[in-house]
């Protein structure tokens, strides 16, 4: 019968507490989200609050700028997420 004795003296290996792709995955949830709410506070914000987007308080000119800037800007966010989580699916599989 083996028996595994443990050297106290002996020193182990360092590892992190956790995984460091786990913690860049969940970076990147978290970038995700917060991008993503900062876009819709502020298409709310100038939507809502200022009037662009209401059709009651608005002119047409001024809600077709609001909204085609506004579906730039959503497009630019979705491109930056694409592009993110590209880079890090990326640097996974190679390593």
């Amino acid at each position: 019968m083996e028996e595994n004795h443990h050297n106290p003296f002996e020193q182990e290996e360092r590892r992190p507490p956790f995984d460091m792709k786990t913690f860049h995955y969940f970076a990147n949830i978290i970038k995700t989200i917060f991008y993503g709410f900062f876009v819709m506070m502020a298409g709310i914000f100038f939507g809502l609050y200022l009037g662009y987007g209401d059709p009651k308080y608005s002119t047409p000119k001024l809600m077709t700028i609001f909204y085609v800037v506004y579906g730039i800007v959503f497009l630019a966010y979705l491109f930056f997420v694409f592009k993110m989580w590209r880079k890090h699916h990326k640097e996974h599989i190679s390593s």
